[in-house]
């Protein structure tokens, strides 16, 4: 096991904190929750960002989510327990993450999601992006955070 690095930026700097869950904040209103965890989820995931995997896996078991959809997560694609609405919000996020768009997966999204609810995705994909990054880039340590929040 490692160690952090140092303390997770955001939590040294307030301001940061309070930008983040702003913007977080600002996505809950047009999106549903379980969608934006699953979100958080699966950028997480591609990311390699073991604190957000755990982090927003427990928060998606503690809403009820099943285990089989939990456990597909990252084959979404050839598991049956996502909606068509799920699905273009985990492209777009793959797409987002790995910083290639295609027209066609934004314009599957676009059939999905009216242009403030596309607004809060591309914004909740960008801000867990931050997230992940923050916590590897000082190496923080999952599990930790279980006892603060």
């Amino acid at each position: 096991m490692h160690e952090a690095r140092m303390n997770n930026p955001a939590l040294i700097n307030a301001e940061a904190m309070k930008a983040l869950y702003a913007l977080k904040a600002s996505t809950e209103k047009h999106l549903a929750a379980r969608t934006l965890l699953l979100v958080e989820l699966r950028a997480s995931q591609i990311n390699g960002c073991s604190v957000c995997v755990d982090m927003h896996a427990r928060q998606l078991r503690k809403a009820g989510e099943k285990d089989e959809r939990l456990f597909t997560l990252a084959a979404w694609r050839d598991a049956p327990y996502f909606t068509d609405d799920e699905r273009a919000a985990l492209a777009l996020t793959e797409a987002v993450t790995k910083v290639n768009v295609s027209d066609e997966v934004w314009e599957e999204a676009t059939r999905h999601y009216n242009e403030q609810q596309l607004a809060a995705l591309v914004i909740a994909i960008a801000n867990i992006n931050v997230w992940n990054r923050l916590n590897i880039a000082t190496r923080q340590v999952s599990g930790e955070w279980v006892g603060a929040v």
